[in-house]
């Protein structure tokens, strides 16, 4: 998905991936390790790995590849049928739970965020995590709610077709649940 959703940013912004080098080989726990050790000019992070290379003078955040692939469904959660049917209780206070989440995200400063969530990552420091969940605030990364629309999902179905991962589009009502 990382690769899938550079490979779209590359797209959006009219820049042809078959005009630049793109290495595929590097497993994708070990892009900081590669690039840090001299292997490409650029690279493709997560937080908070992104903040802890840029923090050591070791590379600098260029973009955010989210704002320049478009909105889609980036994580998600899964579950059989069956499930969803006999569980609909348990779906329901689960995306409750989650929305809740989202709803403090929004309505939150990053310290206030950044202090709750600490314990997580003990690896960072508040400043740090204030950094990478203001950043993600300031490109609007996250969802407001759980709700999956039509045209997200399309986004994300159109990077798999375009890139031979999917033959044709999915009936949207078949697969997403909302409720």
């Amino acid at each position: 998905m990382p690769s899938l959703n550079f490979l779209n940013a590359l797209d959006n912004n009219k820049i042809n991936s078959k005009d630049i080098n793109i290495n595929y080989s590097v497993e994708y726990a070990n892009l900081s390790s590669a690039f840090i050790s001299g292997i490409g000019d650029y690279v493709n992070l997560f937080e908070p790995n992104a903040t802890k290379l840029e923090n050591m003078n070791l590379g600098y955040i260029v973009t955010n590849i989210g704002t320049s692939s478009g909105v889609m469904p980036y994580t998600a959660f899964f579950a059989r049928k069956s499930f969803i049917e006999n569980n609909k209780d348990l779906i329901k206070r689960f995306r409750k739970s989650i929305n809740k989440g989202l709803n403090y995200v929004k309505n939150h400063s990053s310290k206030e965020i950044a202090s709750i969530i600490s314990k997580q990552f003990n690896d960072l420091s508040i400043n740090e995590l204030e950094t990478i969940i203001q950043r993600y605030k300031d490109n609007d990364s996250y969802f407001d709610n759980t709700f999956i629309t039509k045209e997200a999902f399309q986004n994300l179905e159109d990077i798999m077709i375009k890139n031979n991962l999917l033959d044709k589009y999915v009936d949207y009502e078949k697969l997403i649940v909302n409720d």
